[in-house]
């Protein structure tokens, strides 16, 4: 994957995808140390498995249908929705409809790149 770090210019098509889990790829959009944006693409029945890290996150909902839970409370959102999670709060996700999650997260997460 190219380090996109600074990068003012950052084209999608450019952007090669990885293997983040089953039926999800992540593409590490744009980022500097103190914020980052990542695009998600699920298959339907893909997990995000419930995971806590330091960031804060804020995910928005591109495409498709998703069952979240944060902190134990689970929800489906649709396109157009906004879930923030706070640093070190239990999340996770089933895809229900094939679609895209557009993630921010302040820091940056160094792991992804």
């Amino acid at each position: 994957m190219k380090d996109w770090k600074n990068q003012i210019w950052n084209f999608n098509q450019d952007i090669e995808g990885e293997q983040a889990a089953p039926g999800v790829v992540r593409k590490v959009l744009s980022f500097t140390d103190e914020l980052m944006c990542v695009e998600n693409h699920f298959e339907e029945g893909a997990v995000g498995a419930l995971h806590q890290h330091p960031h804060t996150q804020i995910t928005y909902v591109v495409s498709g249908q998703f069952e979240f839970e944060i902190d134990g409370v689970k929800k489906v959102v649709n396109p157009g929705d906004t879930m923030l999670k706070k640093d070190s709060i239990p999340h996770g996700c089933v895809c229900l409809k094939a679609g895209i999650l557009l993630d921010i997260f302040s820091p940056m997460r160094e792991d992804f790149v």
